[in-house]
């Protein structure tokens, strides 16, 4: 029997991927470990082993198409094995009503995708509201009607976040068993709903706008903050910091660094930046604050035993937030050129799963596009992020008199169920005591 090789399931969003190129042709014959192609996901791009040797042939995933997770893209058939055979079934997309199966994947697939799930598609009943267990036993045990709750999930599924987020509206309850139908006067509140596409382009005139398609990133962006926004009850506290201590102290640092050898020339062995200064401050605030350093499930509160501090980066096409792994016990030196080597594979699209999941907090700066203050969203699973604005000369006031100082005004986003008003105040102060005495960030 053929190898199947299929779409791996590379990110634990991923609901679907793009083949952005293959590299091999339709007859090759391949070993298990060569490369076999790209997959470009909504955050990285990943290169996927064949998973056997063998002539690759029925090439059905094709490139720049989205495909879905477990999907078979093509097959390995070992030598003398039949390829006149029928094709296998193609790797095309398949109909909106669906519902999944869990098929397991061969042994010597990636790593990276063992947890991919074939996605089988059989009609669903007709009239039938599509949504995951849990979220009807949620909606069963509220008495929401589920046809009134609208879903965010694969194919409109109703999932549990938007039986969280209906509780919280008041969308309409379910009549009892038995109860006799309500009079069409009466019938349940009508539910906001998004505007549909067609509406939107009515609002402009034809022929003066340009349609840009969402690739999986932003489509991914956009899934994500309406859950954020929507599940999270966002609390957020702000204060400033003085931040003439912590430039001097980068400036002594950054003249005292010892020069390394490179193709290039002789270069400094690390160049600080006030971000990663910050990265840092943020990481022992949240060992000082012991309690802020969480993440809410519904069970129980994650206590993390480290900081591991993730860090907004523009990429085009929307951003991501690798990952400073045990930050509050790294040097500025390591965070600083980590942090580079970070945001350079962040651009290119080359990170692992593992260097932009997880995380324990994040720090969103805006300073160097003169943004003085702002709010940012939480990412899950993540209970706090802290926004950070632009170091600007502003008049304080100290002992009576008026004085010239470098201020930053930053603010903490909190997850109100993890971090309380004043445990966040607690954190944000020792934040900021941190980078008014920038010392401590040597110690």
């Amino acid at each position: 029997m053929p190898v199947e090789v299929i779409l791996p399931k590379v990110d634990m969003d991923m609901a679907t991927g793009q083949i952005s190129r293959w590299f091999f042709e339709e007859g090759a014959a391949v070993k298990q470990g060569d490369v076999l192609f790209e997959i470009e996901t909504d955050k990285a791009a990943m290169e996927i082993d064949a998973p056997a040797s063998g002539t690759l042939r029925n090439i059905t995933g094709k490139e720049g198409v989205d495909i879905p997770v477990g999907a078979p893209v093509a097959w390995i058939y070992a030598e003398g094995e039949d390829a006149g055979a029928p094709a296998p079934a193609s790797a095309e997309p398949q109909p909106a009503a669906t519902a999944k199966t869990e098929t397991p994947m061969s042994s010597s697939q990636d790593k990276a995708a063992q947890t991919a799930l074939a996605v089988q598609e059989t009609p669903a009943p007709a009239g039938a509201v599509r949504a995951t267990p849990l979220a009807r036993r949620l909606a069963r045990e509220a008495g929401l009607d589920l046809s009134a709750i609208t879903g965010s999930g694969p194919h409109g599924r109703v999932v549990k976040a938007d039986v969280e987020a209906a509780i919280a509206g008041g969308v309409a309850k379910a009549a009892p068993a038995g109860a006799p139908a309500a009079a069409p006067a009466a019938a349940q509140a009508p539910t906001v709903k998004p505007m549909s596409d067609e509406a939107v382009l009515k609002l402009f005139e034809e022929g003066s706008y340009d349609l840009v398609p969402h690739d999986n990133m932003r489509k991914t962006i956009a899934r994500r903050l309406v859950e954020a926004k929507s599940t999270i009850p966002h609390f957020y506290l702000t204060l400033d910091c003085e931040l003439d201590a912590l430039l001097k102290l980068r400036s002594e640092l950054n003249a005292a660094a010892p020069m390394k050898k490179t193709e290039k020339g002789d270069v400094p062995a690390y160049k600080l930046s006030v971000n990663d200064m910050i990265i840092k401050a943020m990481a022992q605030a949240l060992v000082a604050v012991p309690d802020a350093n969480a993440s809410w499930t519904e069970t129980a509160m994650v206590k993390h035993k480290h900081a591991d501090v993730g860090v907004a980066v523009s990429i085009p096409g929307g951003l991501i937030t690798p990952i400073v792994r045990k930050a509050d016990q790294k040097t500025l030196s390591v965070i600083s050129n980590e942090m580079k080597d970070l945001a350079r594979r962040a651009r290119d699209r080359k990170l692992k799963p593992e260097e932009y999941q997880g995380g324990t907090t994040a720090v969103s700066n805006l300073g160097m596009f003169g943004i003085k203050d702002f709010a940012a969203v939480i990412n899950p699973p993540h209970a706090t992020i802290l926004a950070v604005g632009a170091g600007e000369e502003r008049a304080v006031v100290k002992g009576g008199e008026i004085k010239i100082a470098t201020v930053m005004s930053v603010t903490l986003s909190t997850d109100h169920r993890a971090v309380d008003g004043a445990l966040g105040a607690e954190l944000l102060g020792a934040f900021k005591r941190i980078i008014e005495n920038p010392m401590t960030l040597l110690v």
